[in-house]
């Protein structure tokens, strides 16, 4: 199965929902993330909070998503948007469409302490979004 993360920066919830997707979800499915207007960086925060629960995202980079590769692309399974106060970008495909809510952590001018407990909301939203689509999506088929 094909699964795109989809946000307008791809440099947080996005790859945060990639990296816990892939922990999650398992390797027999193709997951990325991208953006319709990246930021080219990945939020240190993000990479933090997931390096709390022993996922690696140091490596990923913010990306558009007009970049990922055609393959991928024509055989998407779903489409899965995370914004909530900017308009999500639309992303025309035969995939099925959803979209999980979440507040961007990146948007504020937090301290360092709330920025963390920001990002440990959004990690903690994005961990239960994807359980009940594993057991509503995944268990069906």
């Amino acid at each position: 199965m094909n699964i795109l993360f989809l946000c307008v920066a791809n440099s947080a919830r996005s790859q945060m929902a990639e990296g816990l997707a892939k922990e999650i979800l398992g390797e027999e499915h193709i997951i990325k993330s991208a953006g319709s207007n990246p930021s080219g960086v990945v939020n240190p925060y993000a990479i933090k909070v997931l390096n709390e629960v022993d996922i690696d995202i140091s490596s990923y980079k913010s990306k558009a998503v007009d970049k990922l590769e055609e393959n991928f692309i024509s055989n998407l399974d779903y489409v899965i948007t995370l914004c909530a106060e900017q308009a999500c970008p639309m992303y025309i495909t035969h995939a099925n469409k959803l979209q999980w809510i979440n507040e961007d952590p990146d948007i504020k001018d937090y301290s360092k302490k709330d920025a963390l407990l920001a990002f440990r909301k959004t990690r903690s939203d994005i961990y239960d979004s994807l359980k009940r689509f594993k057991l509503e999506t995944l268990s069906a088929d």
